[in-house]
């Protein structure tokens, strides 16, 4: 049994624990399913009690959050396996998460806004990402944006199976059929980007292991097997099955392990292989939405508490994004007392998708990858906030059918980069299954394109991605931070006091910026491979009760997928609509949504996951014309340095009027043009 899923039940610390109440003052409301208590295992003044403008000092808590849920309760029933856990007493469940807060010490010197984190893989960021410095503050504040403007921040664990240090973890427990083990079959896959002998069982990612998943059960089941294959697309082919084991090398050494697998001829890059294998014990994890609601619910009207949250404002990014679009389709954001729990939602690159998050053997971890993670019920029908239609399976949904119901639907941002149109299918939250139209968007929904930007920032000075990630062209650098800032002003706003944040600001099938690829218009930049395809969604199915949690068939059987469709592009290569940072508006260069794996990682013609492209525009006429460069040159688009900055400066400050950006980050975003002129131009 994994060791996560071992430590689900209540333990009583030896240590004296402290009842830590957080952000909200006492209510006299009576709390059904709930945080039970809160034990604190550190409590400390964030950089030695340095004072952050009006909000003062700030600490930083650590600990454990102790949980209970009513079984029967209508807002737990989505819960797959919850009333088969092994610890069920008295109609309740018990469940424990790692938790974390950084909060001004004087209360009355907050802004009274939360940002509920929903840590990917178990890491806590949205600190360093908004501020720089540390993520947990240990060093370096940064420029302390988020801690100037007085807001408290929270991470909790959501996630069994997380890994790696500085992890914050959901303990949950396993389910068992009236006290008989249960069992069943899970998948996992991944293409190497060098040789390799093994591999350990888990969800691959940037190198490293996102989720462990289970052991194998037993390792001489029948339906054990893998699989290679050169493509997503591709034919699977059989691996003889005493060609490979499951085991791995230790002191040079071949030992049996159930966490592993050793392939005798050794995995090839630029292979996809994906295996299947027996598996028992599941954890009970959809108590991670449990645990955001109940931590958000108790942060507003648990009692005996420190600090009141009057506003909570759920934040994901990528597979949190992901989480918190699920979350709200299955209808979490009512606590058990029948309260709207989040007031904000911003989920950030997630594309389309959802995720493994609350099925029998959920692998959360898992995504949506143009190499790996394929075929998971990540992007599923529905995707459009609005109710929509799929004439292919005679079903009408929408993402927030559920929330409606429950009256308990927050002001939401979705936003994506120019990645998720490309390798997380994001066309399809705005427009209609079969790509025929655009869909209509909530008043309480905004959707947000940041063109030219990839899933998380490359480098300054571009540079090439490594390792799994070494494309053939420069990552796109374009940052995010300011974006965030924004977005995270407009949001408290909106909630605060009504003040409308920007419009929705994305391509459309109606403006001809939104196309299938084959229309397509990438110039045709020498020495630059586009894509032939771009992820898809489809229709799946892992069996007869797969909607109700139990993924039976692995893999699933795939149907017919839905459309598919990418931003427009201008004659440069860049694209025409959605929200666009100077570097954009006045170009040195081309920034794309893809960028293909380099010929020594394996699958040239594959894209690689999270990134995009840099492509310089030539610097002089002459350059150009050597190249045979269809873009124009610098010294073509601007008289000199001073044009270009002034043309820039005028887009900074349309960004500024219209609320992308906030004033105070006016100078940081015009020196960085300075830098991108010397980078293009040196």
């Amino acid at each position: 049994m994994p060791c996560y899923a071992a430590r689900m039940l209540f333990r009583r610390s030896a240590r004296a624990s402290l009842i830590l109440s957080l952000l909200l003052g006492f209510s006299g409301i009576a709390l059904q399913g709930r945080v039970v208590r809160l034990e604190t295992l550190s409590q400390q003044p964030v950089l030695e009690g340095r004072s952050f403008g009006a909000a003062g000092a700030y600490e930083r808590v650590a600990g454990k959050a102790y949980f209970a849920v009513e079984v029967t309760h209508a807002g737990n029933r989505r819960i797959v396996d919850l009333e088969k856990a092994v610890n069920l007493k008295n109609g309740m469940v018990a469940f424990e998460a790692d938790f974390v807060v950084i909060q001004p010490k004087d209360p009355q010197r907050g802004n009274g806004s939360l940002l509920l984190e929903v840590p990917n893989r178990g890491k806590s960021r949205l600190v360093g990402l908004v501020d720089g410095g540390d993520w947990n503050l240990a060093h370096d504040a940064g420029d302390a944006w988020l801690l100037r403007r007085g807001y408290s921040i929270a991470a909790v664990g959501w996630q069994w199976d997380a890994t790696g240090p500085n992890t914050l973890h959901l303990f949950a427990p396993i389910a068992r059929e009236s006290g008989q083990t249960i069992h069943g079959l899970l998948r996992g896959d991944f293409m190497p980007s060098h040789d390799m002998d093994e591999v350990p069982l888990g969800h691959f990612m940037t190198g490293e292991i996102g989720g462990t998943e289970y052991p194998v059960s037993d390792a001489t089941d029948s339906r054990n097997q893998l699989t290679v294959r050169d493509s997503r697309q591709a034919t699977r082919s059989l691996v003889p099955r005493g060609s490979w084991r499951f085991a791995h090398k230790v002191n040079g050494k071949l030992v049996d392990s159930n966490r592993f697998i050793y392939l005798d001829s050794g995995f090839r890059k630029g292979k996809l292989y994906e295996y299947v294998y027996a598996v028992a014990d599941p954890v009970v994890a959809g108590l991670g939405f449990a645990a955001i609601r109940d931590f958000a619910s108790y942060a507003k009207w648990g009692d005996a508490t420190l600090h009141r949250a009057a506003r909570i404002y759920g934040e994901g990014i990528s597979q949190n994004g992901r989480f918190l679009r699920d979350y709200l389709y299955q209808g979490f954001n009512t606590d058990e007392s029948g309260r709207m729990v989040l007031d904000g939602v911003l989920a950030h690159v997630a594309g389309a998708g959802r995720g493994s998050f609350n099925y029998r053997f959920a692998q959360p971890s898992r995504d949506a990858q143009p190499t790996s993670s394929i075929y998971f019920p990540t992007d599923i029908f529905p995707f459009t906030d609005e109710p929509e239609n799929d004439t292919a399976e005679h079903q009408r949904a929408g993402l927030l059918d559920s929330a409606k119901t429950r009256g308990s639907v927050p002001k939401i941002f979705f936003s994506n980069t120019s990645y998720e149109y490309w390798g997380r299918a994001a066309a399809l939250i705005h427009s209609t299954a079969d790509g025929t139209g655009d869909m209509p968007i909530a008043p309480n929904v905004r959707i947000y394109h940041f063109t030219g930007l990839q899933h998380f920032p490359g480098p300054f000075p571009p540079a090439a991605g490594t390792a799994d990630l070494h494309g053939q062209q420069a990552e796109s650098p374009l940052p995010i931070r300011y974006f965030w800032r924004a977005m995270i002003t407009n949001m408290d706003a909106w909630v605060r006091s009504g003040k409308a944040p920007p419009e929705s600001s994305y391509p459309k099938i109606a403006e001809a910026n939104l196309v299938p690829i084959s229309e397509y218009a990438f110039p045709a930049i020498p020495h630059v491979h586009r894509p032939y395809e771009a992820s898809q969604a489809y229709r799946i199915s892992f069996g007869p009760d797969w909607q109700k949690g139990i993924l039976a068939w692995q893999p699933p059987k795939v149907g017919a997928p839905f459309a598919t469709l990418v931003p427009q592009v201008d004659r440069d290569g860049n694209e025409r609509d959605g929200v666009r940072l100077p570097a954009i508006q006045v170009p040195l260069a081309t920034y794309t949504g893809w960028n293909l794996r380099d010929p020594a990682i394996g699958a040239e013609r594959e894209r690689v996951a999270f990134e995009g492209s840099y492509l310089p525009f030539p610097k002089t006429r002459a350059e150009r014309q050597t190249a045979h460069d269809p873009r124009p040159s610098i010294e073509e688009r601007y008289k000199d340095r001073s044009d270009y900055m002034e043309r820039y400066r005028k887009a900074v400050d349309k960004l500024v009027q219209d609320r992308w950006i906030l004033e105070e980050d006016r100078a940081a975003l015009l020196q960085r043009g300075e830098l991108e002129w010397d980078a293009a131009t040196r």
